[in-house]
């Protein structure tokens, strides 16, 4: 059965072009898993693999909307889902209004497990986009980008 998730909307404060650039190369995802978490991470421009504790997790890019809409999807993943990030601009000069919209195939014990931890997850993700665009970055933050 397909759940939807919306996480909250936040306001980034980069331009919707800065923060869509960023998440349009998937190779950089690849260097923000915590250095505590035992994963093996490959990354080209268009596709993430995640190993971990042998659960591995493909996303590919399937669509990209200049600085406005990137559309993600499973591949190869013990869960079907589709997922899309909203860059849309702010009345606020230099802000991006930023929100994630996930659409998953779970069945009756996935959704047992992962359903209010979904939207936790997408929450927090876009509470963190917000706290680091303001400069407050969390502790296990990779070096290169708290520059």
């Amino acid at each position: 059965m397909t759940t939807h998730h919306s996480s909250k909307h936040g306001l980034i404060a980069r331009r919707p072009e800065e923060l869509y650039m960023v998440f349009c190369d998937m190779r950089n995802f690849s260097r923000l898993v915590p250095g505590k978490v035992e994963a093996e991470v490959t990354a080209d421009y268009d596709n993430l693999w995640v190993t971990v504790q042998g659960f591995k997790i493909g996303v590919r890019v399937d669509d990209r909307e200049p600085y406005s809409l990137i559309r993600l999807s499973s591949a190869d993943s013990p869960v079907e889902f589709v997922a899309a990030l909203h860059f849309l601009p702010s009345d606020t000069p230099g802000r991006t209004e930023f929100y994630i919209d996930l659409d998953a195939n779970l069945n009756l014990m996935m959704r047992s497990l992962l359903g209010s931890k979904i939207q936790q997850g997408l929450d927090k993700v876009v509470d963190g986009l917000v706290a680091a665009s303001e400069g407050r970055m969390p502790d296990d933050m990779p070096e290169e980008f708290r520059k």
